[in-house]
């Protein structure tokens, strides 16, 4: 398996990242162990979790991911090999991440969190550890793509040279190697950078966005930045949650899945979404590959890209994901791709 540079580290990480948010809800303790066993095997040494996690999102199952990567780690007893992400709450009303109380990007939010993080992971230190959604008011939800209304503030926005320099001091504690952003525009990757060189706080090595072939939109001007401030992206949703995978094509709602289960998925849905993944998930089938393959592939291939982050419920869901790195992207393919793009834009921004 490739390893790629973080950021402007001396850190080396994986082409493909497991992601981990199905564990503790969709996924047994045993089976998040079969998965990072196999991904290991694979030769997959990165790990991306949260707080947060596992998804969707409740008070009785906040923390479980965490917990069953830790105890992983210590059964294996491999920590020095494992490089694992994980990630902060941006401000949010949920109160159960904080003890009862709303959470904001102020140090003693983010040492709590980190210190709740380290006791789940069972380690002295986290190697990157990133801010999930940004504490400023923001109208594009948790995704950085357009600007459709009018901007507003918090009265009491959180400072990003305030938030910034608690990770200095998590850097200087050695609780944490490095630092990265998540659901981040480019404005707000450069205003960190600036604070960085500024001396405020470490520099963001990377950026955690959703990135595919629905949603192109990295690449207007988050992928300038990351090629030359050195903040790789770190691709989530490269099959837009399984509709690229083929498995929702006509309307089609497979047991168990996270549509059936949840009914989160309307970032999928919007208009023109479905047409643009028949035609995706056709094109991959004329190259002779599987749809998942296909789209993770491409994900993969970008020269921005430091990492993809794929994400299952079962072993055969997560090998398919894994053998897409080792799938030799063509011209012919990204002229095929691009214009597939120029029809349907990007339907799930």
């Amino acid at each position: 398996m490739e390893k790629r540079r973080l950021g402007r580290t001396d850190l080396f990480v994986s082409k493909i990242c497991l992601g981990t948010m199905t564990w503790g809800e969709q996924n047994s303790e045993t089976e998040g162990h079969a998965q990072m066993d196999f991904a290991f095997e694979q030769g997959v040494n990165f790990l991306d979790t949260a707080e947060l996690y596992p998804i969707p999102p409740k008070p009785e199952t906040q923390g479980r991911t965490e917990r069953i990567i830790g105890t992983w780690m210590k059964e294996r007893r491999n920590r020095d090999s494992v490089v694992v992400a994980s990630k902060v709450v941006g401000r949010t009303a949920n109160a159960w991440f904080r003890g009862g109380r709303p959470s904001r990007l102020v140090r003693a939010d983010i040492l709590d969190a980190v210190e709740k993080s380290l006791a789940r992971l069972q380690t002295d230190h986290i190697d990157l550890y990133q801010i999930h959604w940004p504490d400023r008011a923001i109208p594009w939800g948790s995704n950085p793509a357009r600007v459709t209304g009018e901007l507003e503030r918090h009265e009491d926005e959180t400072p990003i040279a305030e938030t910034i320099a608690v990770f200095e001091e998590l850097v200087k504690d050695g609780k944490i190697r490095h630092f990265g952003l998540s659901n981040e525009s480019s404005w707000g990757v450069m205003r960190y950078v600036g604070e960085a060189e500024k001396g405020t706080g470490p520099r963001p090595v990377s950026v955690q966005n959703a990135y595919s072939l629905v949603n192109r939109t990295f690449e207007v001007n988050l992928a300038e930045v990351a090629f030359r401030e050195g903040v790789g992206l770190l691709a989530y949703s490269p099959l837009a949650q399984g509709y690229l995978s083929g498995k929702y094509d006509h309307g089609a709602l497979p047991e168990g899945s996270r549509k059936k289960l949840f009914n989160r998925l309307q970032r999928y849905e919007a208009p023109g979404a479905a047409e643009a993944f028949l035609a995706y998930n056709a094109l991959a089938r004329s190259f002779g590959m599987s749809p998942a393959v296909f789209a993770n592939a491409f994900v993969t291939s970008r020269p921005f890209l430091t990492a993809n982050i794929v994400g299952a419920t079962t072993i055969e869901q997560l090998d398919e994901a894994i053998r897409s790195a080792h799938v030799a992207w063509t011209e012919e393919m990204q002229k095929a791709v691009d214009d597939l793009h120029r029809k349907f834009g990007n339907p799930c921004p």
